[in-house]
């Protein structure tokens, strides 16, 4: 069997276009149906994907890039290295969904970011003298599937590097896992032994991002030993190392001294590819292209992808390119085709993930066969993307004069606030809070009604002032019920907002916003970024009825919930057509004006949440200082505006907070929290070491898991927590906003954490 490889797509979002995975998932984890509905709609969902490639032309169409949780967790059930703890649990679907979520009995596995993206994997939990035991039933039942439908298919597996690197020991010191390698590489022999069997002939992707980091120069002579062994596995494997996010330099010459097929770069993202085009017309291997961008919304110029393929094509020969996504398009929406309400001019210059399946077959066409080759509504396609790249070029919609002049005064804003010490402690004089403070991230339980209230009035089937009275109802009881288990600083539970960066998205200028643009985060978990198409400002107050509102109804601090500038900029779609650093201090201008407006109205204590602050960071360290710089100015700009009784707090999510901790601190926040409820007091342990100085709340409990903490659970925690950092310095929350769970859930955890704060208080 041969093939003739000129498209190729990295991977597919899994969610369904309609997010017929999240729902059915949902409806499962609520025991409204069985396992086998899950599967049915999983296989609907896979047939339908490789239907609308193939459809596409693509030739190199992905299996196994499917998963019902997550790629890597499905990974380690696919090797059988399953954590020990786990393995009192027969049922292998529960234990996967135990090992993901947690159960009655057992916590989650930790979750941290997909290298410098929004989305979740689950962290490998590996030690020495574990056994691999081999099962593709998964990739077979998808390979035999996808053949039958008339495509291509290819295997998509994590390579043995990423995965390891990804991954954390659990057994002893500081160890990290790569040096469990010598161990654990025969997993990946038998895996590919085994996939070998599929076909007379099998395409294999090995996703290996971790080599577009500085880790690609350190593990040089692992990626050589790795790659010379795997692929010489079997002759009728064609083993593809595909790596994105950033250039590949270092491991690229590493790799073209292996028996691999060919090798995927970045040509988006990773500039500096062009570097290693040499080596890798030298080796004859193929390249798989990366021009059509897998991260972002924007059309491709089409024109311009074309020339830059022509260049790589010089270096390398045409009859050796593969054009393909920079990356897998599970970053990005699904279709344009159910979007109704947005403005024609700006849903002109979108490609979602089918979209980009057409620019690709297109580029492909160009570049391979020339203009003259297209015909029908190839030819239409073609010149509509002319005009639509011609429109947005030069729309007046893009560019704001205030916006612009306002900018001219940013670099007077650019400064930290006054002395923490001297705020803390007039903040601590007004608020007159206790050790060991209780409080919570900000958002409650998003119930169906929640969801109800909000969907009628933008439907307009409920008045403005209908909704607000609906609204107020669920602040009231929300507010109650704080006050009633006697948490000490209240949030007014966030239940207007749909997410906590596309509700800000929606009310800021130069903001577009999708009906069905869902990306998934993790699991069942899907947000729809904004689509930041031009300069950026606030028209008015976004938060301020909300928050005063629920100040009204307690004598108890009520913190206003903000969502800081550089996660909106990360949880974004952002416009190309300028730096990011200056839209993020577009956005940090519009914040500001909040801030200001809360405080003047008696909300002083202020969480402008950075959840996704870490996950921007490039993965280059070199390519690092000009992103903290701009980062922590725009924090800066964002809350230096406080007076110096109004407290600033911060969250973090899942991160390994190491290499940024001065950064962390130079943010200057009075509180930061951060979720360690998976990860012990490891997060806590940065802290203490570095000697930071300012109030910090590590997440008590694990909120991504439907499990009830007791009493004795937390306190636990919480003695563990003193055991680090001293009882003046800590709050007690959980470890993240409590919008995906139930009350059910919700009032016992709360309730729990509450009453273990005050046992371990009265010891003291």
């Amino acid at each position: 069997m041969s093939y003739n490889l000129k498209t190729w797509v990295t991977g597919f979002p899994r969610i369904g276009e309609q997010r017929e995975l999240k729902k059915v998932l949902e409806s499962y984890w609520k025991g409204e149906v069985p396992f086998a509905e899950v599967e049915r709609v999983g296989d609907e969902l896979k047939r339908r994907h490789w239907s609308y490639q193939k459809e596409a032309g693509i030739d190199a169409v992905s299996v196994n890039d499917f998963s019902y949780y997550d790629q890597t967790l499905d990974m380690l059930d696919m090797l059988g290295l399953i954590p020990e703890r786990f393995g009192d649990i027969e049922d292998p679907v529960a234990r996967y969904f135990a090992m993901a979520r947690g159960d009655a009995t057992h916590t989650a596995m930790e979750m941290t970011k997909w290298f410098n993206t929004n989305y979740h994997y689950i962290v490998p939990e590996l030690a020495k003298g574990m056994r691999h035991r081999i099962d593709i039933t998964k990739i077979k039942k998808e390979y035999d599937a996808a053949k039958a439908l008339g495509v291509t298919p290819k295997v998509n597996i994590i390579g043995p590097l990423t995965f390891l690197a990804n991954a954390k020991r659990v057994d002893q010191g500081d160890d990290d896992a790569l040096s469990l390698y010598n161990e654990l590489l025969p997993a990946w022999f038998r895996l590919l032994e085994e996939i070998a069997r599929l076909d007379d002939r099998v395409i294999v992707q090995i996703d290996e991002p971790v080599l577009v980091t500085d880790k690609g120069l350190e593990l040089a002579l692992l990626i050589r030993d790795a790659y010379g062994k795997l692929a010489n596995v079997a002759e009728n494997l064609d083993i593809y190392v595909v790596t994105y996010f950033d250039h590949a330099k270092e491991a690229v010459a590493q790799l073209v001294q292996t028996p691999i097929a060919g090798i995927g770069l970045d040509f988006v993202h990773g500039e500096a590819n062009r570097e290693v085009l040499e080596l890798i017309a030298q080796s004859g291997k193929t390249l798989i292209a990366g021009v059509v961008d897998g991260r972002n919304v924007w059309i491709a110029d089409v024109d311009a992808k074309v020339a830059q393929l022509k260049t790589i094509a010089d270096a390398v020969g045409r009859g050796k390119i593969v054009v393909a996504t920079s990356c897998s398009l599970l970053h990005v929406p699904y279709t344009l085709r159910y979007e109704e309400k947005l403005d024609e001019e700006t849903k002109s210059w979108l490609a979602f993930a089918l979209e980009k399946l057409e620019e690709l077959r297109l580029i492909g066409r160009l570049f391979f066969e020339g203009p003259e080759s297209l015909g029908g509504e190839e030819a239409l396609a073609y010149a509509r993307n002319r005009e639509a790249n011609e429109s947005r070029r030069h729309s007046a919609r893009i560019h704001d004069k205030t916006v612009q002049a306002r900018m001219q005064t940013l670099d007077a804003l650019k400064t930290k606030r006054v002395d923490y010490e001297e705020r803390i402690r007039v903040q601590h004089e007004k608020f007159a809070y206790p050790p060991l403070c209780t409080t919570t991230i900000g958002s409650f339980p998003q119930t169906p009604e929640v969801r109800a209230v909000r969907r009628d009035f933008k439907n307009g089937t409920i008045d403005e002032a209908t909704y607000i009275e609906k609204m107020k109802a669920f602040i009231k009881e929300c507010v109650e019920f704080q006050e009633e288990i006697g948490l000490e600083v209240l949030v007014h539970g966030e239940f207007e907002r749909n997410d906590m960066v596309e509700y800000f998205g929606e009310q800021l200028k130069g903001v577009a916003f999708s009906q069905n643009g869902w990306v998934q985060s993790y699991g069942s978990r899907c947000v729809k970024p904004p689509i930041i198409y031009g300069d950026v400002s606030r028209p008015e107050p976004m938060t301020l009825l909300w928050s005063t509102f629920a100040q009204s109804l307690t004598d108890r601090p009520m913190k206003g919930m903000l969502t800081g500038p550089v996660t909106i900029l990360n949880w974004s779609f952002v416009r190309d057509d300028q730096p990011r650093a200056q839209t993020c201090y577009q956005i940090a201008l519009a914040i500001r004006d909040e801030v200001d407006d809360l405080q003047k109205a008696g909300i002083t204590m202020i969480q402008v949440d950075e959840a996704a602050f870490k996950e921007g960071y490039p993965l280059r360290i070199a390519d690092r200082p000009a992103y903290e710089k701009f980062a922590l100015e725009s924090f800066w700009i964002t809350t230096n505006v406080a007076e110096i009784d109004t407290q600033i707090h911060t969250h973090m999510c899942y991160s390994d907070f190491n290499d940024i901790i001065d950064t962390i601190e130079a943010m200057d926040a009075d509180v930061i929290s951060i979720e360690t409820a998976r990860s012990g007091n490891v997060l806590l342990k940065v802290f203490k070491e570095h000697g930071y100085e300012k109030e910090v709340g590590p997440g008590v409990y694990d909120i991504h898991s439907p499990r009830v903490p007791s009493v004795e659970e937390i306190e636990k925690q919480i003695r563990s927590l003193l055991e680090v950092l001293p009882a003046r310095q800590l709050w007690i929350n959980p470890d993240c906003g409590l919008k995906t769970r139930r009350w059910e859930e919700v009032k016992p955890s709360l309730r729990n954490m509450v009453e273990a704060t005050l046992k371990v208080r009265e010891s003291l």
